[in-house]
């Protein structure tokens, strides 16, 4: 099956269809970096934890409240660490799969994001 560029078929043909997955793949490029640069951020513990990382999965902050650092409970301070850095990079992921479909316009290509 081929795939159908919106366009390509109407008086152009293939230098259409090129210059249409050019302004694609411009889109795609863009939309990775803003996705990238944008921060997610997170909490677990009613807020007593909170991670906030880029789109690049790059941890740019950890903020705990005083009163969740229980020197007997580490380990609950830890699971509140990671539940809160898991969901920030599970934001950012699902940001960056709702840029890349917008960015393809409905295509559907093969090895394509």
């Amino acid at each position: 099956m081929k795939a159908r560029i919106p366009g390509a078929a109407q008086g152009g043909g293939q230098q259409a269809m090129m210059k249409k997955i050019q302004e694609m793949q411009e889109n795609m490029e863009r939309i990775q970096h803003e996705v990238e640069e944008t921060e997610f951020t997170s909490s677990a513990g009613g807020g007593a934890v909170e991670v906030t990382v880029t789109g690049a999965h790059q941890v740019t902050k950890i903020e705990l409240k005083p009163e969740v650092v229980d020197p007997e409970d580490i380990e609950m301070l830890e699971d509140l660490i990671i539940s809160a850095f898991n969901e920030s990079i599970r934001k950012a992921n699902e940001a960056m799969e709702k840029g890349m479909e917008e960015a393809k316009g409905g295509l559907s290509i093969p090895g394509l994001l």
